[in-house]
């Protein structure tokens, strides 16, 4: 299995990931179970799709379908 846990990107996405756990808790109620949870489920899902690729023999085949998964989050 890769390791990942050295990679700027991951650091920086984990990062951005527990700021936003945090930064929510501070939402009103309406924007923490809308906004808040829409924010903390992409952020998670980035530091996911990082490990994945990172994981994975043929990492240009894993990012091109990574990148497909990336647009829909828009």
């Amino acid at each position: 299995m890769a390791q990942y846990e050295h990679l700027p990107i991951y650091r920086n996405a984990f990062d951005l990931s527990v700021y936003l756990e945090n930064t929510v808790r501070n939402f009103s109620r309406y924007h923490k179970y809308t906004l808040g949870s829409d924010l903390r489920d992409i952020s998670r899902q980035i530091v996911r799709l990082i490990i994945m690729v990172n994981s994975d023999r043929d990492k240009i085949a894993t990012l091109e379908k990574v990148k497909g998964t990336a647009l829909s989050m828009k």
